[in-house]
């Protein structure tokens, strides 16, 4: 599995060319730089660290300057790890959007829109309590009941209930390549993409 680090932009639709109108997602892909190359002799496996985004070198501490200089690159503020690439990396390559190809399938990885702490309607869909019906007037939105009295006498684990809802790692997969823009390293897929606009998205395919 390869990949490269983006930045979503936002979403628009495109026309098909048989009359379809599809929600797709805007994400500035790359350039990104091979920061560091592992391997089993030396940290005990496989992988290929990448960086993406430009990064001040007075807000980079000391070790990750020094980390930057072996590779012959700039700051970067985002470093993301791969096992495995489908093509052998050296130290200080360049990875384009052009590595990807219009029409092939991607995962997106991103964090999710915090929400904050959110009851069981919004949570986890609950229907609320009774409706309008019943007599009810002041707990439409309630979770209920939570359990039954002397047996088992305990709220079983994994019980839904109201909490902090979002900003969560969330992989969506299988979104369609229809545009790739390589001067503006711009890439179009297919669907909605998580998290906020301006974040940091990992496209693996």
């Amino acid at each position: 599995m390869s990949g490269i680090i983006g930045k979503k932009i936002g979403m628009t639709s495109l026309y098909m060319e048989d009359g379809r109108s599809v929600a797709c997602t805007l994400i500035e892909a790359g350039p990104c730089v091979v920061t560091q190359v592992k391997t089993v002799e030396n940290e005990g496996y496989n992988a290929v660290q990448i960086g993406f985004g430009e990064k001040k070198e007075k807000h980079t501490t000391k070790s990750l300057l020094g980390h930057f200089k072996k590779a012959n690159t700039t700051p970067k503020k985002k470093l993301v790890e791969f096992r495995t690439f489908e093509q052998p990396l050296n130290l200080g390559d360049v990875l384009t959007v052009e590595m990807l190809e219009v029409g092939t399938f991607v995962d997106a990885v991103g964090t999710s829109k915090g929400k904050g702490f959110q009851g069981v309607v919004k949570r986890h869909g609950f229907g609320g309590v009774g409706g309008q019906t019943h007599g009810q007037h002041n707990r439409g939105r309630h979770p209920g009941s939570i359990g039954a009295c002397s047996f088992p006498a305990r709220v079983f684990k994994g019980l839904r209930m109201a909490g902090r809802t979002g900003g969560n790692r969330v992989k969506v997969q299988n979104l369609e390549v229809l545009r790739i823009y390589p001067e503006k390293n711009l890439l179009v897929v297919s669907g909605s993409v998580p998290g906020a606009k301006n974040s940091y998205v990992i496209i693996e395919n």
